[in-house]
């Protein structure tokens, strides 16, 4: 019985040990990401759309910086603060014990408080930039935006700048502006 149960065990290791990593994610092209990232509206008034994105982008939490009706052109931020869990060690009170100079082993302890107390910069705060461009195309108004991502560490530093190209994400801006073109409509 334990004979059957080792191999069982083992041919499941061995199955498992030899399945194909999945395949790396397919990098999108430029087309590909300006695709997800325009919408055509059935409006003619780009003055309209623009007010119904500035809107969108206010109710969402954006500070908007920059607007140009003539360019059909804005900007804006929004700033989203991470929650850094306190990790607590028993260097935390402050407490110095002067015997513990007394030996190699304590200095060793001191250079491990001074780590404690000086962690490796942790994700403080995430900044969403976007920039919107409105333009008359046709009998329609088109709609561009670009969302960017920059994580700042606890010093104020940049870790990471990432675009933001994910489908949903567009889909669910998109669907925004569109109920905000309608409530524009309906001077709501």
């Amino acid at each position: 019985m334990n004979y059957l149960l080792v191999v069982i065990f083992a041919s499941l290791f061995v199955v498992t040990g030899c399945a194909a990593p999945p395949p790396p994610a397919k990098e999108k092209t430029q087309l590909e990401i300006r695709e997800c990232q325009t919408r055509s509206f059935d409006v003619q008034d780009h003055r309209m759309v623009m007010k119904s994105v500035l809107n969108v982008l206010q109710d969402d939490g954006y500070m908007v910086k920059n607007v140009s009706l003539d360019l059909g052109f804005l900007s804006a931020t929004k700033d989203i603060g991470f929650r850094r869990a306190h990790s607590s060690s028993r260097f935390d009170d402050g407490f110095i014990d002067f015997d513990i100079f007394a030996s190699r082993h304590a200095r060793r302890r001191m250079k491990l408080q001074k780590r404690r107390h000086n962690p490796p910069p942790a994700p403080a705060l995430e900044v969403i930039e976007v920039t919107v461009n409105v333009s008359e195309f046709g009998k329609n108004v088109r709609v561009r935006s670009s969302f960017q991502s920059k994580i700042f560490d606890d010093r104020q530093a940049v870790m990471k700048v990432k675009s933001i190209d994910d489908e949903v994400f567009y889909q669910e801006f998109f669907a925004k502006v569109d109920k905000g073109i309608f409530l524009q409509q309906q001077n709501i």
